[in-house]
């Protein structure tokens, strides 16, 4: 059962698109665009649009907690909230080096948590106006129209899939090695969690690996995924939560490739080259 009307979490983002964050792609002027830490950016669309965001939900579902990415930047204390009773985690802009930039792609995600359980997400492509949402037990759509995995591929060589190195630490490094010995292709990741995760629930990638699993990041599409019959796994195989703070994800279309991607991981991690770490 929905919490919230998806129709109108869905209308709000594509509101906050039109008014703010489409306007300001390839228009951000000087001093709009600043770096928050070492390697990241965040510009005044970002931070626009989560108020914006903020003051809908807020209408929407007075009882929850919001946390978004850039409050969090301000206030990291917030993260500790997320396995409150109910919770709103939003991110403004995915991908805001690709938006800064005036390059494709760029994503806006929101995600219902209930006491740490994502139950609810939303992800909008605005360039494409393209909507997708997931209702835990209910499914995943696209549109309006269900979402399921695609062609059926289980055979290793058969696999095509992303992976982001950019986070990887010194002793994962041999990762995308052992990656690229067992499956067909291997593509780097374009810098935007709210972009690939529809490409794995969609079957157009089988899988996608990312080191760093920042809450915003993978909330709204894990549930996506898995509605769409996919997995979202940690390293060791245990199911990803947004509430439980650990590095090394893994993006699966289906249980199998989940499998043939757990076997790849822990033949990497036998060699002494990674493996499932807390982080």
């Amino acid at each position: 059962m929905s919490l919230v009307s998806p129709e109108q979490v869905g209308a709000l983002l594509r509101n906050v698109a039109a008014a703010i964050v489409l306007p300001r792609y390839r228009s951000l002027g000087s001093g709009e665009v600043v770096e928050k830490s070492a390697g990241e950016l965040v510009t005044v669309a970002d931070r626009e649009a989560e108020l914006a965001i903020g003051q809908g939900l807020h209408e929407l579902l007075p009882a929850a907690r919001l946390i978004g990415e850039e409050a969090c930047a301000e206030r990291p204390d917030l993260i500790e909230h997320l396995a409150d009773e109910l919770v709103w985690l939003v991110d403004p802009i995915d991908g805001t080096a690709n938006f800064a930039a005036g390059r494709p792609p760029f994503a806006m995600m929101i995600a219902l948590l209930e006491h740490g359980v994502v139950r609810q997400s939303w992800i909008l492509d605005p360039l494409h106006d393209v909507l997708f949402h997931a209702d835990r037990g209910g499914g995943a759509f696209r549109d309006g129209v269900k979402v399921t995995g695609g062609t059926d591929r289980s055979v290793e060589r058969d696999l095509c899939g992303i992976l982001s190195e950019a986070f990887l630490p010194a002793e994962q490094r041999h990762l995308g090695e052992t990656l690229r010995a067992r499956f067909g292709r291997v593509l780097p990741t374009q810098r935007c969690a709210g972009h690939e995760y529809p490409l794995v629930a969609l079957g157009e990638r089988d899988f996608a690996i990312y080191w760093r699993t920042l809450p915003w990041d993978h909330a709204a599409g894990a549930l996506l995924l898995s509605e769409a019959g996919g997995r979202a796994l940690h390293f060791d195989g245990s199911p990803y939560g947004p509430a439980v703070q650990r590095s090394g994800l893994l993006l699966a279309r289906n249980p199998e490739v989940a499998d043939l991607l757990l076997r790849a991981v822990t033949a990497d991690d036998e060699m002494g080259l990674g493996g499932s770490r807390a982080g």
